[in-house]
């Protein structure tokens, strides 16, 4: 019962979701950890990730993805669908890293796409997932950039049913739509056209 109590204490010193390096410098130990999730007062987020039972509700996929890679950021489809831009549910979640980082294994679905470090902070802000975690998402402006640019790859419905519900929407600044644009070569032109089409 003592060991109980101790391992229930170091639990609470934890955040939400810890690392198995974490638990056992709380002084955890494996087997006391993996006791704690047999008993359902963890649960195991992939491979060395745990969350206690304790925490507040919120989209576990997510959690794990920000866990492991802290820059991973919402973008196309996924952003959109937050932004409520499109109908598209994807069976993926779309996240953007910078090229050169290490796209980590995860439990979570992911299209993982790597995007211009130069460019990568654009129209990027966090989105609380829980008291103590945030993932990257792109805004709705840099979203629509990004779904003409990889148009070819999205395919181009998205990137017009995106656009034609955002100018539909309250406060639509296409002139802020084209200053984004203009970090994006690919898609200014295309934008354009279709702005002068939607206009």
């Amino acid at each position: 019962m003592e060991r109980e109590t101790e391992a229930n204490s170091l639990l609470g010193s934890l955040p939400a979701t810890f690392s198995y390096s974490e638990a056992l410098g709380a002084g955890l130990t494996r087997w006391r950890l993996y006791r704690l999730r047999d008993e359902g007062l963890i649960e195991s987020l992939g491979r060395g990730l745990y969350r206690r039972h304790d925490a507040e509700a919120a989209d576990i996929d997510l959690i794990e993805l920000a866990s492991r890679a802290p820059l991973s950021t919402l973008c196309l489809t996924s952003a959109l669908a937050h932004h409520g831009l499109t109908d598209e549910i994807p069976s993926r979640i779309d996240v953007a890293l910078p090229r050169g980082r290490h796209r980590p294994t995860t439990v979570a679905p992911v299209a993982w796409h790597v995007f211009d470090p130069s460019t990568f902070e654009l129209g990027r802000s966090q989105l609380p997932l829980d008291a103590e975690t945030s993932i990257g998402i792109y805004g709705p402006e840099r979203s629509i950039v990004d779904a003409f640019r990889l148009r070819h790859r999205e395919g181009r419905d998205l990137a017009y049913t995106a656009l034609r519900r955002w100018l539909g929407g309250r406060g639509a600044a296409p002139a802020n739509l084209l200053a984004m644009a203009r970090h994006f070569p690919k898609a200014e032109r295309p934008l354009r056209e279709a702005l002068e089409i939607l206009l």
